[in-house]
């Protein structure tokens, strides 16, 4: 069997990286996981240039993202414009430049990391709310558009997830008061989102499509 080709985005770190780590497990994938330097997701040239030059993809992982926590009066226009930019303009541009291949070839997986503030929110995270929150219905309509063409999409949701951004972003005092709202009393490992990806773009996934799969140890039941 010939491997099949990802594109995931943001993959030096967090989810990401642990995406990469649970698929290199299997011998199943080729992955393309390009820096900055060579995708840069707030260039529309950068997007353009990149699917021209990188081929056909069976699998896209649109992981990127950006979280900037403010109160509204001190959002900047360029903090809204990157966030958008980088969390919703540049996937649906990549979802854009893959599909065809996947339409031809009747086989295609994309997933759309999204966020529980994709699902209910908080104070401080109106951009970023706004965008997940938009990603998830960006599933919904491609998973009606797609469906006939054997192209599952779905989003993952993550809770709160051990990795570097979370632990710039909480601080002790709040994660104590997140936790005793967390049925498992634990953040998640970010190993534990990348094997829900790994079942989601897997030959055993052939039905699951246009969902926003919560995966938030209970925080949001």
């Amino acid at each position: 069997m010939s491997k099949k080709r990802i594109l995931i985005t943001g993959a030096a770190r967090g989810i990401g990286k642990a995406i990469v780590e649970v698929l290199t497990e299997t011998d199943r994938y080729d992955i393309l996981t390009p820096t900055r330097g060579k995708l840069d997701l707030i260039s529309p040239s950068s997007i353009k240039n990149f699917l021209r030059s990188t081929g056909e993809i069976d699998i896209l992982i649109n992981n990127a993202g950006i979280n900037n926590i403010n109160y509204i009066q001190s959002i900047k226009d360029e903090d809204i414009e990157l966030t958008l930019l980088t969390n919703l303009v540049a996937p649906i541009k990549l979802i854009r430049g893959v599909v065809p291949y996947m339409m031809k070839k009747k086989y295609g997986r994309i997933v759309n990391v999204s966020s529980i503030f994709g699902v209910i929110s908080k104070e401080k995270r109106t951009v970023y709310s706004a965008t997940k929150f938009a990603i998830n219905g960006v599933t919904k309509s491609l998973s009606k558009e797609l469906g006939k063409y054997n192209i599952l999409v779905n989003s993952i949701c993550p809770g709160y997830v051990d990795t570097e951004m979370t632990k710039k972003n909480v601080t002790e005092v709040d994660k104590k008061e997140i936790l005793r709202n967390i049925p498992l009393n634990r953040f998640a490992e970010p190993s534990e989102i990348g094997c829900l990806v790994k079942f989601l773009i897997s030959e055993e996934n052939t039905y699951i499509t246009g969902q926003s799969i919560v995966i938030d140890g209970g925080f949001t039941t």
